[in-house]
């Protein structure tokens, strides 16, 4: 049957062709500003805020009337390795899937605006083992940026997904990197780390800074120093060439009143030639804080001297200002993957305090400047050793979150002991051994900056985890479990309040507010779910 074109039909069309071009006229630009003091309504970056909380001020989902949420709309997304936080900026979402393919979506109905997938030269996954992984994005002025799996940093059109231009970074076939975590913008410069592969090249191990409005490279920095250089010595002579791996491969965070940002490091290859490799190896397995004008390191803190295990420290700084022992402080807390945690003082780099927040056996103890202290007695060996943690360390790139209404850092992490061996077979490099794990249990931690002492325990049922954490102004705290869940979880004492079994989790939930509404936003294996509470609008003043 052939269907009539109405006038109102026309009209109707008119009105939407129109409405969309209003909307796209109603861009509004986004300033260093915004990004430093962004809308609650808005999630603009990796962890909302520059300073890494992973903590939104919105309260219309509350303790009382988390057991409400309902699924309001999924959306499936792209094959691969789901471990993507999408950002939300005036109703529309912006979702990095695996492979460089980006989607900007009603941020309401999950509905599609356009699309965008890079084309990679063939080499690309034979190359890089990870490329298709891609945690986070950037936004700034008109243009939605991202670092890509074929190592270029570009940019999109916010309102029309063409490609507003590329910059290459390295090139894959001299000097590959694992591009796995997007950028952070500040104050219009775009800031990146990276992985670099081992047995590859020491010159894809950098940090970059961009211009934010035209990809003109500005500085890059190398985390592993060349003969001559400070630190050279404690390489024991390995060639240059033969130095890898120190790779920063997690999102940093910035601090606009002390224009510092600050970047986790990783781990030093050979990583079994270790008696090679005499002294600590600065600055491996560290928190730096650099210069975002020139890279310029200002300071350093390693949270593994000498590493033997594959513990990085890229896990993420986060910033807190507040009191601590009674005087006002600056401070980067850090729960790193080696079962430390750490407040520094972010001005200077120097310690705090240092705990654990894991099973740790691996150290001597902790120095006077509140670092670890190696025992080359749990370094992997012939006849083997049982170390905590295991390879897959206490946690990973798995995002904490503050809530500074309680003080608590809240953790994804693992208690996980693993057996370390050195084979001939492995050479020098290796995995740090051949690491068989024979005990592990995921639980989610709430630590308490101001002692570091463990406030509550969650059992996230399983010996893996996965998730991030997101907290709230209302109380509640969202993440997932080790069984397929995601779930809402009272953030003073750590009692579960709502939970909805979808699929594995692979990084943390966001929220938003949209028209009066606020949505939770989870990935989850091959699709985007949104939930919602039934009614537009629930008194917060009810919750507390």
């Amino acid at each position: 049957m052939k269907r009539l074109i109405t006038a109102g039909t026309l009209i109707a069309i008119g009105f939407v062709f129109a409405f969309s071009i209003m909307a796209q006229n109603r861009f509004v630009p986004v300033t260093d500003q915004m990004l430093e003091n962004p809308d609650p309504a808005d999630w603009m970056m990796w962890r909302r805020t520059l300073n890494g909380w992973g903590y939104s001020p919105l309260n219309q989902i509350n303790r009382n009337n988390v057991v409400r949420l309902k699924m309001v709309w999924s959306r499936g997304m792209g094959p691969g390795v789901q471990e993507a936080t999408p950002l939300v900026y005036r109703g529309v979402m912006y979702l990095p899937n695996p492979g460089d393919f980006i989607e900007a979506m009603n941020a309401a109905t999950g509905e599609l605006i356009w699309d965008y997938k890079r084309e990679w030269p063939e080499e690309v996954k034979k190359i890089l083992r990870f490329a298709d992984i891609n945690r986070n994005l950037a936004i700034y002025g008109s243009t939605i940026i991202d670092t890509s799996g074929d190592d270029f940093v570009y940019a999109l059109d916010a309102q029309t997904g063409k490609l507003a231009w590329e910059t290459r970074i390295l090139d894959m076939q001299e000097a590959p990197s694992q591009q796995t975590s997007g950028p952070i913008v500040a104050r219009g410069k775009i800031l990146s780390g990276r992985g670099c592969e081992p047995k590859r090249s020491a010159n894809a191990c950098i940090v970059t800074a961009h211009d934010a409005k035209t990809g003109k490279e500005l500085w890059r920095v190398r985390t592993i120093p060349r003969p001559g250089e400070p630190g050279d010595e404690t390489w024991g002579g390995i060639p240059y060439e033969k130095r890898s791996h120190v790779g920063t491969w997690m999102v940093p965070s910035y601090d606009p009143d002390l224009n510092l940002v600050f970047v986790g490091t990783g781990n030093p290859t050979p990583v079994l030639a270790a008696q090679t490799r005499p002294g600590d190896n600065p600055w491996t397995c560290s928190v730096v804080a650099l210069n975002p004008d020139t890279g310029k390191l200002v300071w350093g803190f390693q949270a593994t001297p000498h590493d033997t295990h594959d513990w990085d420290a890229v896990e993420i700084p986060v910033l807190v200002d507040a009191s601590f022992n009674g005087s006002p402080k600056k401070m980067l807390l850090q729960a790193s993957r080696n079962g430390y945690f750490f407040v520094l003082d972010r001005t200077t780099g120097k310690s705090l305090l240092t705990s654990t927040f894991a099973a740790v056996n691996w150290s001597k103890g902790v120095d006077k400047d509140g670092r670890p202290i190696h025992n080359p007695g749990k370094d992997p060996a012939r006849d083997g050793r049982l170390v905590a943690p295991d390879e897959g360390g206490a946690t990973n790139y798995r995002s904490p979150s503050f809530d500074s209404k309680t003080g608590l850092l809240i953790v994804s992490s693992r208690d996980a002991y693993g057996i370390y061996f050195s084979k001939p077979e492995h050479g020098t490099v290796g995995w740090a051994g051949a690491d068989y794990g024979v005990f592990g249990k995921a639980v989610l931690r709430a630590i308490d900056y101001q002692t570091g002492k463990i406030r509550w325990n969650h059992d996230l049922g399983g010996e893996g985890a996965a998730a991030g954490v997101l907290t709230t102004d209302s109380g509640v705290t969202f993440t997932g479990d080790s069984v397929r869940s995601v779930m809402a979880l009272r953030t003073s004492d750590g009692a579960t309040l709502w939970h909805s079994a979808i699929g594995f989790v692979g990084n943390a939930p966001i929220t938003y507010e949209l028209d009066g509404r606020q949505y939770v936003i989870v990935a989850s294996g091959g699709a985007l779910f949104a939930w919602a509470l039934p009614e537009k609008s629930s008194d917060p003043a009810k919750s507390q």
